[in-house]
């Protein structure tokens, strides 16, 4: 209630029923504006028959219908969003079974730019290798490319992963695959001291299945396996 009515009616005695339904008549946005009294004031039963009455009842059921479905709503999001999570971890679950399962190190390379696809639910994986030749040495299997030495820094800028929609695939990365890839993430490798810095790029014909603020846990996990089994398939430190 206005403080003009308050302070009228304190000096002239207590405000009676009449003085609260003059200023509701000449308020009737009030109860919009301070809805939070649906929740303190007593409805009705019923709805009187005469005209003009406001059925207070029917607001406040209303608004717990309206809380409850948004409830319901924040409910389903909560088990939508578990139930991915969940088959995002059994998915990197058997990425990093597949990993330990190698039987060589050309095993071990075909999983990731092979099996990975099928494993993780994107289209092409392509892993990337710096080095300022055309090719590396012992390797030639489809998927590994190489790239000038700073290419990686410079794409990623500094960041161990990256996440990108809506976008058009590089050759360079994808190579004849390039084209199906509208989403990917990018993963850099750190594999130990005197390795060439490496990347990984998972790409996705989905535009929205890799964007930025999802979150990067699970795939940085694997990140990690990898650059553990490569340490262990070249017989190198763990850096």
């Amino acid at each position: 209630m206005s403080d003009t009515l308050t302070k009228e009616k304190t000096q002239q005695g207590r405000i009676s029923k009449e003085d609260v339904l003059d200023f509701l008549h000449r308020n009737p946005d009030f109860l919009n504006t301070h809805p939070e009294l649906y929740d303190t004031l007593s409805p009705p039963k019923e709805k009187s028959g005469d005209k003009g009455v406001v059925d207070f009842q029917h607001y406040m059921v209303k608004r717990l219908r309206e809380d409850r479905q948004d409830v319901l709503e924040s409910a389903r999001e909560i088990v939508e969003t578990t139930r991915t999570n969940m088959s995002n971890q059994a998915r990197i679950h058997g990425a990093v079974l597949a990993l330990l399962e190698a039987r060589n190190f050309e095993d071990f390379i075909r999983t990731i730019t092979i099996d990975f696809a099928a494993l993780l639910d994107v289209d092409i994986v392509s892993l990337i290798i710096e080095t300022d030749t055309d090719s590396i040495p012992h390797i030639n299997i489809p998927g590994v490319r190489v790239m000038p030495p700073g290419t990686i820094d410079m794409s990623m800028e500094k960041n161990a992963i990256v996440l990108q929609a809506h976008i058009t695939g590089l050759v360079e990365l994808y190579g004849s695959g390039a084209n199906l890839v509208k989403s990917q993430a990018l993963l850099r490798l750190d594999i130990a001291h005197g390795i060439p810095p490496a990347l990984i790029s998972f790409g996705s014909s989905n535009p929205e299945m890799f964007e930025d603020g999802q979150a990067t846990d699970l795939i940085v996990f694997l990140g990690s396996v990898i650059e553990r089994s490569f340490c262990a398939w070249l017989n190198v430190p763990d850096a």
